[in-house]
């Protein structure tokens, strides 16, 4: 088997334990403790196969002129505005909290 396809099936299955993990409602110190999973490799996986959102890029408001700003509108209804320099890791963070509470 080639590297390449370790690597997928690798990012598959932790996909997978992601998916159940968050179905089954359990913490993650309990479900690694059921799996036999190390909890650490479990958050780091949990955060390099994070969920891609959807993003729509409209005008900004004529009264807004040199507004750098951005708003990330959530599926419930929540939003975040960013502002220049933001912290990408930093936004994925909010990101995955505010879905989370969704």
């Amino acid at each position: 088997m080639t590297q390449r396809k370790r690597s997928k099936n690798r990012r598959a299955k932790w996909r997978r334990l992601i998916s159940e993990r968050q179905r089954s409602g359990k913490s993650v110190a309990a479900f690694c403790r059921e799996q036999q999973l190390r909890a650490s490799h479990f958050y780091w996986w949990e955060d390099t196969t994070a969920r891609f959102v959807e993003v729509q890029v409209a005008e900004s408001p004529a009264n807004a002129p040199g507004d750098s700003r951005i708003e990330v509108r959530l599926q419930n209804g929540r939003s975040l505005l960013v502002g220049r320099g933001f912290d990408p890791e930093h936004l994925r963070g909010l990101l995955a909290v505010a879905e989370a509470a969704g």
